[in-house]
């Protein structure tokens, strides 16, 4: 599974030309409640637009991306056998009536309770029991292939809170977000998406970081997908340093900044935000003397792309559709697989 490009879509357009540019596309959000029921949730809007996409791109891969309605309800689901049973039956029910190609589980994170979820250290092995629970009503629909993936962190806290060579017999694939590396957890102004990690960076993370960890930890490579941000994150209350507050400590931790729509129409070297390229991590950023932005642009994206085709990774994803109106990211992906497969082809 090479060349992936998919887009997590929750509200805004949704074109013929992005239909056409994209391998899939992972509808934001389905909903889980803790009794094993699901509903469409966020992603009704556009379930209702599937006849029209599979019209622009009969091979578009269409995925319901599911999250947790109460916030223990991935938890109780993966722990009772019962449960687990009538969760799955369930997802595979919806993937039949919305005409679906699979499901995206995107919980955020089995045994972590950072995102305020109520979890469990039996996690670990309960979500294994529960894709494979998944995977088993899937391939009973028969007809075609269903397909089954996750949403993964992109540190350690997360391999070692899954099995992740058991989760491989069950999944297609899995959608590494290798994006935030820098956000709410740190109080320190740095690149949250970029490919490789910096020495002085005493968070070290990375793109490429997080996927060689999976790969150690027994995950295919051709079936991880790397992460792309198309909005950014900011620190503010910065000092003009000498590094333009790039690894600087701040006094708040970073939130979220504008979408790269935005970027590009009021920051990106204007309103007082210069541009800076850092060519030892392949990312961008802007500071205007005391705000610092990360993001990605079409120069780390082409270094993103052209690195997971080096490497036999599975391909890239991005959060969120809706974040660039431009499109010029999405394209840049598009363009830089496509020359990727032609020099692979001669």
């Amino acid at each position: 599974m090479k060349n992936e490009i998919i887009g997590y879509v929750g509200s805004g357009e949704f074109t013929q030309e992005d239909a056409k540019k994209l391998t899939g596309i992972n509808l934001a959000f389905g909903i889980l409640h803790n009794d094993g029921t699901v509903e469409p949730g966020g992603a009704r809007e556009k379930i209702g637009l599937i006849p029209q996409i599979r019209q622009w791109n009969a091979g578009l891969r269409i995925m319901l991306s599911m999250v947790q309605a109460e916030r223990d309800a991935f938890t109780r689901c993966c722990a009772d056998e019962g449960l687990r049973e009538r969760a799955a039956a369930n997802l595979a029910e919806a993937a039949v009536k919305y005409d679906l190609d699979g499901i995206d589980l995107d919980w955020e994170y089995p045994c972590v309770p950072s995102n305020g979820s109520a979890v469990s250290p039996d996690d670990k092995h309960n979500f294994t029991l529960f894709c494979a629970a998944i995977r088993k009503h899937l391939d009973a629909i028969g007809g075609k292939k269903y397909y089954l993936t996750i949403a993964a962190g992109a540190d350690l806290y997360y391999v070692n809170s899954v099995e992740v060579p058991e989760l491989m017999k069950y999944l297609d694939y899995i959608n590494i977000m290798t994006y935030d590396l820098k956000c709410g957890f740190h109080a320190l102004a740095g690149h949250h998406t970029q490919l490789f990690s910096k020495n002085a960076d005493v968070f070290m993370n990375s793109c490429a970081q997080a996927l060689e960890l999976f790969v150690q930890y027994g995950a295919s490579p051709d079936r991880l997908l790397m992460g792309a941000a198309f909005y950014s994150r900011k620190w503010e209350n910065l000092k003009d340093n000498e590094n333009h507050g790039l690894l600087e400590i701040c006094a708040k931790s970073g939130g979220y900044g504008p979408d790269y729509e935005i970027l590009v129409k009021d920051y990106i070297d204007k309103n007082g935000y210069t541009y800076y390229w850092d060519d030892e991590a392949q990312a961008p950023y802007l500071f205007n003397g005391s705000t610092f932005l990360s993001f990605d642009d079409p120069r780390s994206l082409k270094a993103k792309a052209e690195y997971v085709k080096e490497k036999g990774y599975g391909g890239i994803f991005y959060w969120e559709h809706k974040c660039d109106g431009t499109r010029v990211l999405l394209d840049t992906l598009y363009k830089t697989f496509q020359d990727a497969s032609m020099l692979t082809s001669d």
